[in-house]
């Protein structure tokens, strides 16, 4: 399984049976993405919300690729209308993809589709949980302030091995509270995101491990440059 981040909020999962799960596919607009959207290739694009910084190039994505779009259900619906094959689904919902299982989860952020000329009401935003083929779980958390489902659901219920948190601060929680979280997940390992994209949300990610050690010192935080991978 490899896990390649392209800045913000943007991952392409690879697993083990070659499945290449795109998440939140801001490229083009997205100032420190080290790749272009002609350079990707994706199975399946996962989309968090309706914000243009997370649905970014899905329909050229798509549309090149062939790929389905994995959303909420106002979402799915909408890119129905323009030709493309969807999965809707919703807060709470699995659906499984061959071997994997993808779960959609809560999240603390509002979700309007401003990608489009007169924005909409794009439904609820979310996380997903994804169970690849050898058992191990993803928590991709979307844009979301702390909330208590990530003790008594995320932990509980789904127990995700890897978690990739927004530590942005302004539009997300900030390192404080993405600690605080980290304690209450309490996953193997944590990826941060969600940050160093624009002004309005640098931060020190370095700092924020160091948080998250003395809380936790059982959580590894990994912390990526933009192009870079995480292998197991």
């Amino acid at each position: 399984m490899n896990i390649t981040w392209f800045g913000h909020s943007a991952f392409l999962i690879t697993t083990n049976e070659n499945l290449r799960i795109l998440i939140d596919p801001f490229i083009s607009n997205n100032p420190v993405s080290p790749v272009t959207v002609e350079e990707l290739y994706a199975d399946v694009i996962l989309v968090t919300h309706g914000h243009q910084d997370h649905f970014g190039d899905t329909m050229e994505l798509a549309n090149r690729t062939g790929a389905l779009v994995v959303s909420n259900h106002e979402i799915s619906i909408y890119l129905s209308k323009q030709g493309f094959e969807t999965l809707g689904m919703n807060i709470g919902g699995t659906v499984n993809i061959q071997d994997i299982k993808i779960t959609m989860v809560n999240s603390l952020h509002s979700s309007d589709m401003d990608f489009i000329e007169e924005v909409n009401a794009g439904g609820s935003s979310a996380g997903f949980i994804l169970e690849l083929e050898n058992g191990r779980k993803i928590y991709h958390a979307g844009d979301t302030g702390i909330f208590s489902d990530m003790r008594y659901v995320i932990n509980h219920i789904y127990n995700p091995d890897i978690a990739l948190l927004p530590i942005g601060d302004r539009y997300t929680m900030g390192p404080v509270e993405a600690a605080i979280a980290a304690e209450w997940i309490n996953p193997e390992k944590i990826i941060p995101m969600h940050y160093n994209t624009f002004p309005a949300i640098e931060q020190n990610a370095l700092e924020y491990s160091d948080m998250v050690r003395k809380s936790n010192r059982d959580v590894e935080v990994i912390i990526l440059e933009p192009g870079e991978s995480y292998q197991e």
